[in-house]
């Protein structure tokens, strides 16, 4: 019985620490800026996507598949970028659960702006999504503008995570 309890203890904490986020906090450009660059060291894939971009949605399934195997190697992180509107952060939280989205999710809200900040995150991305970038030491290594199928996303996580 004490293994039983044990066990079902453990199952419970694991519940817990894997749970969907509960609140996705909504930043500015400049706090996105500065989380990237206190990544560290770690390999940092940064898709921004939303919820009513059929390929992005597409997507996400190959995303969570991904970031699920390597959830637990300390040098990895996953952040999914949401470009919804605000006002539609109630839909982006049920698309999270919905979905099951493993990743940490942040919404960007500084679509005003994003002639100036999109630039500055890649040169060549015009605007559309989705769009995945790549960080190490909080400098770009890759861009992928467009869909990824799992393959290409492995194949740029293991290049870059030696």
């Amino acid at each position: 019985m004490k293994n039983l309890l044990t066990l079902l203890f453990m199952i419970a904490c694991f519940a817990v620490f894997n749970a969907q986020q509960s609140i996705v906090p909504s930043v500015k450009y400049e706090e996105l800026e500065k989380r990237i660059q206190q990544e560290g060291d770690k390999l940092l894939v940064v898709n921004f996507w939303s919820t009513t971009c059929a390929p992005c949605v597409k997507e996400l399934p190959h995303f969570m598949e991904v970031n699920n195997k390597h959830a637990d190697n300390p040098k990895f992180k996953m952040l999914l970028v949401s470009l919804d509107r605000l006002v539609d952060k109630e839909r982006v939280m049920k698309f999270i659960k919905n979905k099951n989205l493993t990743a940490e999710v942040i919404l960007l809200d500084d679509i005003k702006r994003m002639n100036t900040w999109i630039p500055r995150f890649e040169k060549d991305w015009d605007g559309n999504i989705p769009v995945t970038l790549f960080y190490k030491n909080g400098e770009k290594i890759h861009f992928n503008d467009g869909e990824m199928s799992k393959e290409e996303l492995e194949n740029v996580i293991i290049k870059n995570l030696l």
